[in-house]
C-alpha cells in the first residue's frame, strides 16, 4: 500500500521549517533544520541533511508523506528501548552526555571523527564504559570513516571495552566482508548502516555476508513499510535508528521499531536528547531507558520560537518542490 502523493500546494499549506540548536556539535552541525508537515494521519517530518542531493532526499519525502498520509503498520510493542548517543566529545564530557539519556543501558559512541586520533576514541569509549559499568552495552559507530587496516587496528584497540558491535567501520561492502573475517576471532559483530540506507541495493550487504546486523532508518529508506520489507528480506536482526530527527520524525522511527516482529537490540531513537530544543513540550525522550510508542504533535509556540530564518525557510520550500517533482516523476 503506497500513499498517493499530495499536491505540492497541499504540502506547502502546512509546512513549517524549524532550526533547533544542539547541546553538542554533531555530524558537523550545531543547528538541526527540519521541515514539518501536518497530514491527515498527523504531523510528519522531511529533514534530509542539507548536503544530500534531490534524488536521495526524495526518499525522505516519500517517507514523510507515507507517515503523514497513510495509516502505519500494527505495533507489536508499546515501548522501545533506546541507546544513548555519544558524539565525538572529549572523555571529560562523556558523563554530561550520558546523563541526558535517562536510564539507558546501552550507548552508541561516535568514533573515527575527522581531525581526531584513535587515542581519542579509546579515551572516549573508556569513559563511557566507566559511566555504564560492566553490565552496560557499548556499540561504536565510525560512519565509514576508516579504511580496512585502520578499522582492523581500531577494533582490536577497542575490543577490551566489550563492544556489542561496530557500526559501518568502512565504506564498501567488500571492506566490511574482509573486516568481518579479520575480526571473527574477537566475536564482535558488524552492523551496516550507510551500506543499507545509501545503497542502490540495500540488500547487497546482507547477500554478501558482510554484516551481522542491519541498521535501518525509516526516512532515508522511504518509509516504515519499505524498511520493514528490507529487514524481512535480509533475514538479519535489525536496529532502528534516527537521523537526528525532531520528536515528530522520531515518531516515524518508533512506528518502525514497534512494527518489527523481533527487536533484540536497543534502538538509536533517543536522539532528541542531543537537541537543546525540540518542537514539542513533551518530546520523545527516554524514561527508564525506553520511549513509549506514539506520534508527537508540535506546539505552536515552539514552532514560532524556533522558526528558521526567512532565507532558510525559502531554501527548504524550494527543496520540497524539487523533491516533490522528482517523487512524482519516479512513480514511487
Amino acid at each position: 500500500m503506497r500513499a498517493l502523493i499530495p499536491s505540492l500546494e497541499e504540502l506547502r499549506e502546512t509546512a513549517r521549517v524549524v532550526a533547533l540548536p544542539l547541546h553538542t556539535r554533531f555530524r558537523g552541525i550545531d543547528v538541526r533544520e527540519a521541515l514539518l508537515l501536518d497530514g491527515p494521519e498527523g504531523w510528519t517530518e522531511f529533514s534530509p541533511f542539507v548536503e544530500y542531493d534531490d534524488a536521495e532526499a526524495a526518499a525522505w519525502l516519500a517517507a514523510a508523506i507515507d507517515f503523514g498520509w497513510m495509516p502505519q503498520p500494527a505495533a507489536a510493542r508499546t515501548h522501545v528501548r533506546v541507546n544513548a548517543t555519544v558524539p565525538a566529545v572529549s572523555a571529560a564530557s562523556v558523563p554530561g552526555v550520558i546523563a541526558r539519556f535517562h536510564g539507558c543501558r546501552t550507548a552508541k559512541v561516535k568514533v573515527a571523527q575527522s581531525g581526531q586520533e584513535l587515542a581519542d576514541d579509546v579515551a572516549r569509549v573508556r569513559a563511557v564504559r566507566r559511566e555504564l559499568g560492566p553490565a552496560g552495552r557499548i556499540r561504536i559507530d565510525a560512519n565509514a570513516g576508516w579504511n580496512l587496516d585502520e578499522a582492523d587496528r581500531a577494533v582490536h584497540a577497542l575490543a577490551e571495552f566489550d563492544l556489542e558491535y561496530v557500526e559501518q567501520p568502512c565504506a564498501s561492502v567488500a571492506e566490511l566482508a574482509e573486516l568481518r573475517e579479520r575480526i571473527a576471532h574477537l566475536g564482535i559483530p558488524i552492523a551496516a548502516d550507510e551500506s543499507v540506507r545509501k545503497a542502490e541495493d540495500p540488500l547487497h550487504v546482507a547477500r554478501s555476508g558482510a554484516a551481522d546486523i542491519l541498521v535501518v532508518k525509516a526516512a532515508p529508506l522511504g518509509g516504515v513499510r519499505r524498511a520493514l520489507d528490507i529487514v524481512a528480506r535480509a533475514g538479519l536482526p535489525a536496529v532502528v535508528s534516527s537521523a537526528l530527527d525532531t520528536s515528530v520524525g522520531l515518531g516515524m522511527g518508533l512506528a518502525l521499531a514497534a512494527a518489527l516482529p523481533e527487536l533484540d537490540y536497543d534502538c538509536g531513537l533517543g536522539t532528541s536528547s542531543l537537541l537543546a530544543q525540540d518542537v514539542a513540550h513533551d518530546p520523545l525522550r527516554a524514561v527508564d531507558g525506553a520511549i513509549a510508542v506514539r506520534r508527537s504533535t508540535p506546539d505552536t509556540d515552539l514552532l514560532d520560537a524556533f522558526a528558521a530564518p526567512a532565507d532558510r525557510t525559502a531554501w527548504w520550500l524550494e527543496r520540497l518542490g524539487r523533491c516533490h517533482a522528482a517523487l512524482a516523476a519516479s512513480g514511487r
